[in-house]
């Protein structure tokens, strides 16, 4: 068979939970290892009653005496190195017990297997395990109990084939750095290469000549089994510093050169592997060799199983959603469209053919924040061939909590802005054949693309009906137009296809070819209950936002979405920060929107043809509201939500500085949310300039709806309506003046300030109301007009920051901009607040989040609310 390296690349991720990290509690009082004896309850009663067999007296010594099984028990359950490790080591037992069989009589395997059974029935089963070994490499068991028994056949031999077959590279690119500062997690790794004798570290050693002078080289460690120590096998000099462009590929790059054989896998750190799977890997390289088409493959794909579905309803959606693309989509992308490319880890290289053409990730710094997919357009560009290989599998691990989720669809949706700027991509629609030019952009960025379409759409649907109720249009062809069945039947059929029945089609057809039809149907249905929709619209705000600004303005950026556990509730502070901008913002500007036409159009309220027209609008108001409540542990809370608005407001008001971090000072995050715009050019600005002018559009179009116009329709009403706009900012302005001025010492002069502003505002009132046409209704619906208006003024403020932050006018944008990020977050509480309230709706939202925990017949509710007693 061939020989074949395994390569992962690790930064500063978790390697093995420590004992501080088991025992430390959220706000909760819950602790990883009381959220994994609930989720894993079996698994659990299974490592204690071996734990009794190996000794263990009592369950409170488990902290002392078997501390170390305990934190692997815990390690292999999570998303960790330990486990990756783990799993890739299934290779190599794999190889020792083929290696075996391949020179093995029919009587050594009885011998051999009469000697486990006798082993296994004698009351001194665990003496017979820790003595018997077959050779002098130190005993493995520990870390791997699966082969245990059988490694009591091998002769000796069967180590030495498989380690000439398989070697295992983890890039651990900070090793050498945590090493000199004592780092727990490098003993962790220490501990892996200790008890992996076919695992290998690659890292980066900085070593300073003086003051200026630094080297840089790439080292390859192993543990000597017989020294009892860590070795150094390979020691090469870089012409400078690693990181030159994307954190990750550099670190695979540069440990390419470690691993050995003709194929590489490329792992990332959130998988794992099973050793019935890891039998077929000879077959698999055997690929290499069959022409599949005109040439020989040089990517293997192969699927992925998602473990992580099980841990709660938002994990299954995503689950589901990946379990559709790596199965049922790269297999019609493979085979017959011919257009799959790299999309993940665990795909198999032909490693000489890589080596040759610039290795298998490109590494510029942000143009390739995505760097698993131009392995693929570089190897379709030099006349590769990529295949899909579903007899083999490799375990993934996703993200489970809405925000790492939302996080890593904004990384991936940066990133496919970013590939519609590569070159890569603009050779490619050069020189691929017509239809498989459709192929390559619909399972790239053509997906993105239609998601921004699919988004602008709503936003120009909803634009065209506002400015048609406002302008009279749609009042005058309601006159003139009798008959509207027409209308209704077109909008009636629209509204069918927003179900998202086609979207989810997909996933349907895998989970029929799976599972079968009726539980197919099933599962779909079950996902509609649990608010599936919810989410999936969610997601579409997501890529929406993020690959369009790309697009805009560039300048996408690695996102650490974290692998935790995720039972703990996430505060409204932090969830304001994720998605205030993407989500929260938007959704607002849309319900005002729909509220503006609601009011001003003349369709009957009642009428079958308005509900179609706005309920899948509204649905897109809500999920985006929402959806971070709906999926937040104790989202509906009352006590967590009045803390959430304290923790909010306080960090509203908490002062900026340069020193500040964003999650305690709102002034840093808000101008952190503007680093698009400095990477951006002329063109972008003035596109983003022209974007935020559709904001004076709602007070254009009220100002003549309202009672004091006395329906004039002269540009003049427009103009005089910039009167109130000034009014109110040099209002503002007075009052922030006098509060910085006399609020702390002269307390009396701001109250007096304060009461001027007030019997003014109500003077001008009362005098408008008695000789004018002005009503109290004018003043709700002028609130919907200047306030957009003035959201506006400031998004183009922060367009043109280089030339206002100098000025005095800087200052009123940002405390402007204060008030509105208050006004906004209130605006999104509010119906969350009546919501938590309400009795019922906290146990129906842990019901509907955790479904399939509860389904199993956990106790999350127990975990939710901390009770720990039984």
């Amino acid at each position: 068979m061939m020989a074949f390296s395994v390569l992962t690349p690790y930064y500063d991720e978790e390697v093995l939970y420590s004992k501080d990290s088991l025992r430390k509690e959220n706000e909760d009082g819950i602790t990883t290892l009381f959220y994994l004896q609930k989720i894993y309850e079996d698994e659990w009663n299974n490592f204690m009653e071996r734990m009794h067999r190996e000794g263990l007296k009592d369950e409170d010594d488990i902290w002392t005496t078997k501390s170390l099984d305990l934190r692997l028990w815990v390690s292999y359950r999570g998303q960790t190195l330990s486990r990756t490790v783990r799993g890739m080591m299934y290779y190599y037992s794999a190889l020792k017990m083929l290696a075996f069989l391949d020179s093995a009589s029919e009587m050594d395997v009885r011998q051999g297997s009469e000697h486990i059974i006798s082993s296994y029935g004698s009351t001194n089963e665990n003496n017979n395990l820790n003595t018997l070994r077959s050779d002098g490499h130190p005993s493995l068991r520990k870390l791997r109990r699966a082969d245990s028994s059988v490694s009591l056949l091998f002769k000796g031999h069967e180590y030495g084939s498989a380690m000439m077959k398989f070697s295992y590279v983890v890039a651990c690119q900070l090793y050498g750095r945590q090493k000199a500062e004592k780092n727990p997690r490098a003993d962790d790794i220490l501990y892996l290469m200790k008890n992996n004798e076919a695992l290998r570290v690659a890292y980066v050693d900085e070593v300073s000549f003086g003051r200026e002078e630094t080297e840089y080289y790439s080292v390859l460690v192993k543990f000597d089994q017989q020294l009892q120590s860590e070795v150094e096998i390979y020691r090469v000099r870089l012409p400078g510093p690693l990181k030159l462009g994307e954190g990750k590929p550099e670190n695979q790059n540069h440990a390419m050169i470690f691993t050995r054989g003709d194929a590489v896998q490329t792992i990332d750190m959130n998988q794992d592997n099973y050793f019935e799977e890891a039998l077929k890997m000879r077959n698999l390289l055997e690929e290499f060799n069959v022409y599949h088409g005109i040439k020989k493959p040089t990517i293997l794909g192969v699927r992925e199983n998602i473990f992580t579905g099980s841990v709660s309803s938002l994990a299954w959606f995503m689950s589901s959603q990946e379990t559709s693309f790596v199965t049922l989509g790269q297999r019609v992308l493979a085979n017959p469209l011919k257009v799959r490319m790299h999309y993940g880890h665990p795909d198999v290289f032909d490693r000489f053919w890589f080596l040759c053409r610039g290795g298998v990730s490109k590494a510029s710094r942000v143009i390739n924040i995505s760097e698993d997919i131009f392995a693929g357009f570089n190897c379709t560009l030099r006349g590769g061939n990529v295949t899909h290989h579903e007899y083999i599998q490799v375990g993934k691990g996703r993200d489970v909590g809405l925000n790492q989720i939302s996080m890593f669809e904004a990384k991936v949706a940066s990133g496919n802005g970013e590939q519609v700027l590569s070159r890569d991509v603009y050779r490619l629609g050069h020189r691929l054949d017509f239809f498989r030019m459709l192929s390559v952009f619909y399972t790239t960025i053509g997906f993105y693309f239609n998601s921004m379409v699919v988004v602008l759409t709503v936003y120009a649907y909803l634009w065209g009906r506002l400015y048609m109720a406002l302008s009279g249009i749609e009042k005058e062809a309601q006159r003139s137009v009798s008959n509207n069945k027409a209308l209704g039947a077109i909008i009636d059929q629209q509204f069918i296809i927003q179900l998202g029945i086609f979207t989810a089609l997909p996933m349907v057809v895998e989970n029929t070819l799976e599972h079968g039809f009726l539980p197919a149907v099933w599962d779909f249905l079950t996902m509609q209950l649990e608010l599936g929709s919810l989410f999936f619209t969610f997601s579409l705000g997501t890529r929406t936002h993020f690959f369009g600004r790309t697009i805009l303005h560039g300048g996408a950026k690695y996102r650490a979405t974290g692998r935790g556990f995720v039972v703990e509730h996430k505060s409204f502070a932090e969830n304001y920060r994720l998605y205030g901008r993407s989500h929260f913002v938007k959704a607002i500007e849309l319900g005002i929107i729909l509220i503006v036409y609601a009011t001003h159009s003349p369709l009957p309220k009642g009428t079958f043809v308005y509900i179609a027209m706005t309920i899948s609008s509204w649905f897109l108001v809500v999920s985006w509201i929402m959806s971070p409540f709906v999926f937040n542990p104790s989202g509906f809370d009352w006590l967590k939500t009045v803390y959430d608005f304290e923790d909010f407001v306080n960090w509203i008001w908490y002062p900026g500085g340069p020193f500040r971090k964003a999650e305690y000072s709102w002034e840093t995050w808000w101008y952190e949310e503007q680093d698009h715009l400095k990477t951006t050019g002329i063109w972008g600005k003035l596109l983003e300039i022209i974007l935020d002018l559709r904001f004076f559009f709602f007070q254009y179009g009220i100002v003549y709806q309202l009672g004091i116009a006395n329906k004039n329709t002269s540009i003049a009403v427009y103009l005089l309506s910039w009167i109130f706009m000034v009014a109110v900012v040099a209002i503002y302005i007075s009052i922030a003046y006098a509060r910085d001025k006399y609020a702390t010492n002269e307390h009396k002069y701001y109250r007096l300030v304060q009461l001027l502003v007030i019997m003014v505002t109500v003077l001008v009132i009362v005098l408008l109301l008695e000789f004018t046409r002005f009503s109290f209704v004018d003043l709700l619906t002028s609130s919907l007009a200047f306030v957009p208006t003035g959201w506006g003024m400031i998004l183009i403020a922060q367009v043109l920051r280089p030339f206002l932050q100098s000025t005095i006018v800087w200052d009123t944008v940002v405390s402007l901009a204060r008030l509105y990020d208050l006004l906004f977050g209130i605006t999104v509480m509010a119906p969350m607040a009546v919501l938590s309230w309400l009795p019922g709706f906290q146990s129906m939202q842990t019901r509907l989040l955790f479904n399939e925990a509860f389904s199993r017949g956990l106790q999350i509710s127990r975990i939710v609310s901390g009770k720990k007693s039984a």
